[in-house]
């Protein structure tokens, strides 16, 4: 169930992510649920604490205790940076301190509405048509779905880890599992 995005939104974004990075013999998009990853940006302060930062200092996959799913409460000036970049300013007097600032969401909105609500219905030929004529949008997607797809996963994509076993990535490998020994030797 989409956090941002209605469930149509989610399934154009899902089509468009698969166009710009499709499954052939690897994984594409779609497997990494790269549409989680910009619904979840997208909508993060949704959740308490909001979906920024992972924790840290270890992911738990190569040892230590995990805590990157813990994320990290922002400080006040945290949020409204944040909060400006994906809602925007709103016309809101301490967001329009550079001037007003159109944020991540509305321009989904309307990169989503430029597409057509039969984007979904098109053939792959078409949505590529459709695409390169919303270049500007593209490219901001784009940009998002590579950060879903190589990304750490406590962050909504990179799902069960196939963009980084893809490109023969280890991920976050801390801690290293050195002993105290192979540490103080010289």
């Amino acid at each position: 169930m989409p956090v941002f995005f209605s469930d149509h939104q989610y399934e154009v974004v899902r089509a468009v992510c698969a166009r710009l990075i499709p499954t052939d013999s690897d994984p594409g998009a779609t497997e990494a649920g790269v549409a989680d990853y910009i619904d979840t940006l997208l909508g993060a302060f949704s959740f308490d604490p909001p979906r920024i930062w992972a924790g840290g200092p270890f992911s738990g996959r190569k040892g230590g205790v995990g805590s990157f799913s813990s994320f990290t409460p922002l400080t006040a000036l945290d949020e409204l940076a944040w909060r400006t970049r994906i809602e925007g300013s709103q016309g809101r007097p301490e967001r329009e301190f550079n001037g007003p600032v159109v944020g991540l969401q509305e321009r989904y909105r309307d990169g989503l509405a430029q597409l057509g609500e039969d984007f979904t219905a098109l053939t792959g030929e078409e949505q590529d048509d459709r695409l390169r004529a919303a270049s500007d949008f593209t490219e901001l997607v784009y940009g998002h779905a590579c950060e879903g797809m190589y990304g750490a996963p406590e962050y909504g994509g990179n799902r069960d880890l196939v963009g980084w076993r893809y490109i023969d990535f280890e991920g976050d490998v801390q801690p290293a599992g050195y002993t105290d020994a192979e540490v103080s030797e010289p």
